[in-house]
């Protein structure tokens, strides 16, 4: 039987994806939205045009947190739409932080390492995948 910080645990932890999910999905469509709004006119003659660089996969894409910063600033809708894919990409991540943290309050040595572990070589994966 589970006692009270077990369900506690199990309830913030679906929490967290459930946020993350409702979260990543309003904000890629917000940024969608943002996005063909401000590329003008879609239905036009030069459509086909506009829309090559989204398609065509040889385009560039921004890595850094400034632009992500300054473009979810200026509601640019790459940027937020970008941000809802960071929110979740970032949400199973958190889920294995705070069941990191979860288990070492409850004093688990074994699945507190485990966890760790997987976090670890999750952010790490990261991280190499960005090098690489």
């Amino acid at each position: 039987m589970k006692d009270s910080s077990e369900i506690r645990t199990e309830i913030l932890i679906s929490e967290i994806l459930r946020w993350g999910v409702r979260a990543s999905l309003a904000l890629i469509l917000v940024g969608s939205v943002l996005f063909f709004v401000q590329s003008g006119d879609w239905a036009g003659a030069d459509a086909k045009a506009k829309l090559a660089p989204l398609i065509s996969g040889g385009g560039s894409f921004p890595l850094s947190l400034g632009w992500l910063a300054s473009g979810v600033l200026s509601l640019d809708g790459m940027a937020v739409t970008v941000l809802g894919l960071a929110l979740l990409i970032a949400t199973p991540v958190l889920r294995v932080a705070a069941a990191v943290v979860s288990f070492a309050l409850a004093r688990d040595l074994a699945f507190t390492l485990i966890s760790a572990a997987v976090l670890v070589f999750v952010v790490a994966s990261f991280f190499l995948g960005a090098v690489g």
